[in-house]
């Protein structure tokens, strides 16, 4: 049996899918510095295990709720277009979040890679807020 999956979804799934790798890059990158520095809980006072936990945690806050954001536009009926901006827009701003943090030195201003990813992580999360809204509101 085949089941014909709209384009907008394969477009959904594949800025899942690297955000999920992105995901498991910054575990690995927190794992491997607790067992550097020793520390099974919390940072222990390290620099490096902070920001790497820091930079995992902060991925983690924005990622599901712009992963539900990209399958709802999908399954709305919205344009592949749509999709792939909103979900390339929020990876490329999560990749620079995370090398910006892992590059920020302590007690430093934030590097322009991390400014510029949080614009990236904003941004399409509140086009995809009120195309989500405007969307329902010509439905209902």
């Amino acid at each position: 049996m085949s089941i014909d999956i709209p384009t907008s979804l394969h477009a959904a799934a594949l800025w899942t899918g690297l955000c999920v790798l992105l995901l498991l890059g910054l575990s690995a990158l927190t794992s491997v510095n607790r067992r550097k520095h020793s520390v099974s809980i919390g940072d222990g006072g390290k620099h490096e295990v902070a920001v790497a936990s820091r930079a995992f945690g902060n991925a983690i806050e924005y990622m599901p709720i712009a992963l539900v954001a990209l399958a709802l536009m999908a399954l709305g009926g919205f344009p592949v277009w749509a999709i792939h901006l909103v979900g390339g827009s929020f990876f490329v701003g999560r990749v620079l979040h995370a090398w910006g943090m892992l590059t920020t030195r302590a007690n430093k201003p934030p590097t322009p890679g991390r400014m510029l990813g949080m614009v990236l992580t904003y941004l399409p999360l509140l086009a995809a807020a009120v195309a989500l809204i405007w969307n329902a509101g010509r439905a209902l």
